[in-house]
């Protein structure tokens, strides 16, 4: 039998707070953030090249290995640590928000999520069984359970969704998963933070091995997301980890360790690398525009990446302007370098009990940019 998930607090400056997660899989020192491999795979980025960046954890999206190339093909190949050559953790989504924003005619009812599939166009149904079913096949150290998504605004939708997500949660629970398996549940309620603090209370009592924070960033002020997230945290269990879902601004990152949050995702470091723009210890380097066309200097002089080491603006600049695919890459590399660096830079700061200093800089040079 594979031993479980464990995970413990080691370090709090504040809120904010240090923690070891330990997979059979290896080890995630917290807080850690996630790179999206959406079909399995960041894009142009292998996974040596990842763990070379400083990644620890990794993403995939449930709904779209389901419709493409299917659990079962993933399964047959060892799950993903066997099907995608990352050895190390992964966690995979329920796949509810793809399904409802991405698919034509969602139709959500108390059963599930019934779509039709963007690839034949047959009707397919995910449930909060077949979510966890599909994950345990993917082979994932760990689970989120499925959950309804509303954007803010409407108190009455939120109030709905929010207990349909607690009442999809407990039916979660119910399904069998791998004995290395975690399984997250997922807090609602829109920005109103009545409905937030009640779904974090209702989501602790069913008994999660760790908890995350959904539907936010989808309006609400940075100020207004960090009184959300910390409401919610004081009704769940300080002993399980707690990841905030989606958000990926540096400021964002600063702000939810400020508040407690150990796990983050998302898209924006490879995405804002395809199109240019590079996160750096200065700011935001938008390297499409006209003034760096001739700028022998490094991206970021400030960093150690490969990119950094052995490129200059000038040409990561020619390489996205021809659409030359090392260009992306390259761009990419160096951006994930730098998410896993200030999250290396936050442990530490946390540690020598000095992490505000650190966010204030963080939020001082993203406002610069």
């Amino acid at each position: 039998m594979e031993p479980k998930p464990s995970f413990r607090a080691t370090s709090r400056d504040g809120a904010a707070r240090c923690g070891r997660l330990e997979t059979c899989h290896g080890v995630v020192d917290t807080p850690a953030f996630m790179p999206v491999a959406t079909y399995g795979a960041v894009r142009g980025v292998a996974p040596d090249e990842l763990r070379q960046a400083g990644a620890q954890i990794v993403l995939a999206n449930t709904y779209h290995l389901h419709e493409r190339p299917g659990e079962a093909v993933v399964a047959g190949s060892g799950g993903l640590h066997g099907f995608t050559g990352w050895r190390g953790p992964w966690l995979t989504d329920s796949g509810g928000f793809q399904v409802t924003s991405l698919a034509e005619k969602a139709k959500l009812d108390e059963r599930g999520v019934t779509f039709s599939s963007p690839l034949d166009g047959s009707r397919r149904q995910l449930t909060p069984e077949t979510a966890v079913a599909i994950q345990r096949a993917l082979g994932a150290d760990i689970a989120m359970v499925l959950d309804e998504c509303v954007p803010p605004g409407d108190a009455t939708r939120a109030r709905a969704a929010m207990q349909r997500t607690l009442r999809w949660a407990e039916r979660s629970l119910g399904e069998p998963r791998a004995d290395h398996q975690w399984l997250f549940g997922i807090v609602q309620g829109g920005d109103v933070a009545e409905l937030r603090r009640g779904s974090a209370r209702a989501t602790a009592q069913l008994g999660f091995d760790g908890y995350a924070h959904g539907g936010l960033g989808l309006g609400e002020s940075p100020e207004r997301r960090v009184e959300l997230v910390a409401i919610a945290h004081e009704e769940l269990p300080e002993a399980s980890p707690r990841y905030l879902m989606g958000l990926g601004r540096p400021r964002d990152l600063v702000d939810g360790i400020a508040a407690g949050v150990d796990l983050f995702d998302c898209v924006l470091p490879t995405r804002h690398a395809r199109h240019g723009v590079l996160f750096t210890h200065q700011g935001l380097l938008r390297l499409k525009n006209a003034r760096f066309a001739s700028d022998a200097s490094p991206p970021d002089p400030d960093c150690d990446c490969t990119t950094c080491a052995g490129f200059s603006r000038a040409y990561l600049r020619h390489l996205l302007r021809a659409g030359e695919a090392l260009g992306a890459r390259l761009a990419s590399l160096h951006n994930l370098r730098f998410y896993f660096s200030l999250m290396r830079r936050s442990r530490e700061a946390i540690r020598e009990g000095r992490f505000e200093a650190l966010r204030r800089q963080v939020v001082e040079s993203s406002e610069a940019a």
